[in-house]
């Protein structure tokens, strides 16, 4: 399974967060899935991606190259889908992944979570997307959510996404 991962690239981040993303990763490819992400060496991406890498498993990269000039890139790439724009980008991800996991991230995975279940809202995927939410990082964002539904700003959601706090959970939700 193509597994799509969204994230920060931040070097500055709290090592918890990216040995999640490391352990992650490598239960990742010990159960023989495939890493997509945005092909960052650092943050979230960078430690998902050597924790495949260092399992055995398989990456598949996608980014402009011009996004080089503000993250590394990561070399040990399977594979690597170099695009124009961030939005041919984010069609890719969509392309090539059978699941999304949204991990601890910035404005850029905000954007990319709220596009992707806003894509399975409208009915353009029917994909499965997991939050990973590492030590309550999201449960601002969830209260943010319940809020605006319970004021009528958003129809009824239709279990769009789950919410997993450790990876057993994860792992639980893609059997």
């Amino acid at each position: 399974m193509n597994i799509c991962l969204y994230g920060s690239g931040s070097r500055k981040i709290d090592e918890k967060y990216t040995e999640e993303a490391y352990r992650l990763g490598h239960q990742m490819a010990l159960n023989g899935h495939t890493l997509v992400f945005g092909g960052g060496d650092t943050g979230m991406m960078g430690a998902c991606a050597k924790g495949i890498h260092d399992a055995g498993g398989k990456s598949i990269g996608i980014a402009p190259e011009w996004i080089g000039e503000f993250e590394p890139l990561c070399k040990g790439c399977d594979e690597f889908i170099y695009v124009d724009s961030m939005d041919e980008r984010k069609n890719k991800f969509v392309e090539n992944s059978d699941v999304f996991i949204i991990t601890p991230g910035g404005i850029g995975t905000l954007d990319e979570f709220f596009e992707i279940i806003t894509l399975k809202k409208l009915k353009q995927h029917d994909k499965e997307i997991i939050v990973f939410n590492i030590d309550g990082f999201f449960n601002k964002m969830f209260e943010m959510i319940d809020e605006m539904a319970q004021k009528g700003f958003l129809y009824k959601q239709m279990n769009l996404y789950k919410i997993a706090n450790n990876i057993d959970e994860i792992f639980e939700y893609l059997k």
